[in-house]
């Protein structure tokens, strides 16, 4: 071989990669300064440790690392600001300043004295879908760690973290787009078909919005083909169908049993509210209920809803009337978020039309 063209290739090799990690480290930092990159962080307790936390995120030179304020409980607290950053409030106005405000990373800095205090932070925080960290001078023990990380050079205790973050959120991302694009083009006649039935079936509109809890139990329209009649009279509620319902149109029966009611949701998708694969939205009233009564239930919202999940290929679909059935849907859905990857959402989506042929749980 020739040794010119060995040692040739060698440097300006070496070269290449060194210039680019100096360009994509300087690109990367001006992003972050300009705020397009970044890491929103919010720390909960103003403490001595939360001042120290803070001067030294002040000293350090990562614009990526964003601190947006202070969650402080102590009811003597009259200043608006900790360490010169603002106070947003108490620990119970954080969880709904995350849903209203992006959030990546809280660190709380209580004292490893108040153990009660912070497992009662912890249980009202791992269900929303942001990572949790301890600082680094609490103890270890209290909570099992999934791993330690590093924010302004300093190490944290990950408590909890987001089930898709990164690499996977854009392949999820692009998996759910592609694929419902797909699928609208395809299921478009049958769509077109379905809509003309309902109108003609009974009156009112084919298609109706109804509200849904989402990711981050943020509230959605979810779209589906209308099954009950539209002049029926008001409700208290909003009652399961069951079995016979008289609400439900004739056409409407066989959309809910064959669940091609759900298709206008690939436009859900396609917007970004829902995903392919996912926990079902459930009614707004009916998630306020279920949520008082288990625990963990919002723990579904950590990523977005689905037309298809876990749980519904695994027979729970359609009506749940015991608090077991919904306990058990609740277990399938925290267990496809815990396990994602594109090859479980492929497998779920094929088995999909097996499990429609094989329930008698639709009407």
């Amino acid at each position: 071989y020739s040794r010119i063209w060995f040692f040739s290739w060698a440097l300006s090799a070496t070269a290449l990669i060194f210039f680019w990690r100096i360009f994509s480290f300087f690109m990367l930092f001006r992003l972050a300064r300009a705020g397009r990159l970044s890491r929103n962080i919010v720390i909960v307790g103003g403490t001595e440790q939360a001042a120290r936390l803070l001067a030294h995120f002040k000293q350090t030179t990562e614009p990526w690392n964003n601190i947006i304020g202070v969650f402080d409980d102590r009811e003597e607290r009259t200043d608006e600001t900790f360490a010169g950053y603002p106070v947003l409030g108490s620990s119970e106005d954080l969880i709904e300043y995350s849903r209203k405000n992006r959030i990546d990373d809280v660190i709380i800095t209580l004292p490893w004295s108040a153990e009660m205090r912070l497992s009662d932070i912890v249980d009202k925080l791992v269900d929303l879908p942001l990572d949790i960290h301890l600082g680094s001078d609490m103890a270890g023990l209290l909570y099992p760690s999934r791993s330690f990380s590093f924010l302004g050079g300093i190490p944290m205790l990950d408590i909890a973290g987001k089930p898709l973050a990164g690499g996977q959120m854009i392949l999820k991302e692009i998996e759910d787009r592609t694929l419902a694009l797909i699928l609208l083009i395809i299921f478009a006649p049958v769509m077109v078909l379905i809509a003309a039935a309902v109108k003609l079936d009974s009156r009112g509109p084919a298609l109706f919005r109804q509200a849904r809890y989402g990711f981050n139990n943020r509230q959605f329209k979810v779209f589906k083909f209308r099954t009950m009649y539209h002049d029926r009279l008001p409700e208290k509620g909003v009652p399961q169908a069951t079995p016979g319902d008289l609400r439900v149109t004739r056409i409407g029966a066989f959309l809910r049993r064959t669940s091609l009611d759900e298709l206008p949701q690939l436009i859900n998708v396609l917007e970004g509210t829902m995903s392919l694969v996912g926990p079902r939205p459930h009614a707004v009233q009916h998630n306020e209920e279920y949520a008082v009564m288990i625990n963990g239930y919002f723990a579904r919202h950590k990523v977005k809803p689905g037309i298809t999940g876990w749980a519904q290929v695994n027979g729970f679909r359609g009506e749940t009337d015991t608090l077991d059935k919904m306990k058990a849907r609740v277990e399938y859905d925290i267990y496809y978020i815990e396990n994602w990857s594109v090859l479980f959402d492929l497998y779920i989506l094929a088995i999909t039309p097996l499990s429609l042929l094989n329930t008698d749980q639709a009407y």
